[in-house]
């Protein structure tokens, strides 16, 4: 942003998204995980799948002793920094030696372009565990895992859940939010919100005029179609604050949207 040319840059949000843990591990679909657990797989110290922390973890259920293969983004993204996000906030262990970014440094495992390259690499790999957006998991017919939240329980990936997690939050003036690690008892605990960004002011002012509309229609009708696609709708007390981000946009100084 500090080496932005054009001025001041505003930050819209749009939807809700979800990044899940997604695994592939024979005649396993449903799996526990919990902040420690999950960590430690991606840190390395948890290798197998019957690790005693596993298995505590879901109990009753029968294990395999195979190792574990992380996958994880190869490319700059989102979704890693979501994910990386919320295991800095679960685990000094991670924060210290991974740390939260667009891109890190794994100790270990398997990198996939993409959202579908992850999951595609998790299909094809057995006993892999990757993170995606909700949706491709959806999509691949992958098995997702339950997570242990903020409040201690174990909650499913699902888009209620994704929408629980902006409950409570106070938001700054720019709207450039955290909300992984919700302390909403029915959150899902790796949420995000996705942001439009644009320069407050533009100087072409019919692109100007184009943007904000299509902007508004995004936040309002547009929300109608969110489901489908895998996101959750904006909440009411955000889509307020996104309108007022949209009326902000100007065009030599002057706003380009009418104030009704």
């Amino acid at each position: 942003m500090a080496k932005a040319k054009f001025g001041p840059i505003l930050h819209i949000p749009t939807v809700m998204g979800a990044v899940v843990p997604t695994f592939n591990v024979s005649g396993l679909t449903k799996m526990n995980l919990t902040p420690e657990t999950l960590a430690g797989i991606y840190l390395g110290t948890i290798k197998t799948w019957n690790d005693p922390k596993l298995a505590a973890d879901n109990p009753g259920v029968t294990l395999p002793s195979a190792n574990i293969t992380p996958v994880f983004r190869s490319d700059s993204s989102g979704t890693t920094f979501a994910f990386t996000d919320y295991l800095a906030k679960v685990s000094p262990d991670f924060k210290s030696k991974v740390g939260a970014g667009t891109a890190v440094t794994f100790p270990s495992g398997v990198g996939g372009k993409g959202n579908d390259g992850v999951a595609g690499v998790v299909k094809s790999t057995p006993n892999s565990i990757g993170y995606v957006e909700l949706i491709y998991a959806i999509q691949q017919k992958l098995g997702t895992a339950a997570l242990r939240n903020a409040s201690g329980k174990f909650v499913d990936p699902t888009l209620d859940a994704v929408s629980k997690a902006a409950v409570g939050v106070t938001y700054p003036d720019d709207l450039r939010v955290s909300i992984t690690n919700s302390p909403n008892a029915d959150a899902w605990p790796i949420s995000t919100f996705t942001f439009l960004l644009t320069y407050k002011d533009v100087t072409d002012h019919a692109k100007a005029l184009a943007m904000a509309r299509y902007f508004w229609w995004g936040t309002h009708e547009g929300q109608a179609f969110t489901r489908d696609l895998g996101y959750a709708p904006l909440p009411a007390d955000v889509l307020t604050k996104a309108e007022a981000k949209i009326h902000a946009i100007t065009s030599g100084g002057s706003p380009v949207l009418p104030a009704n």
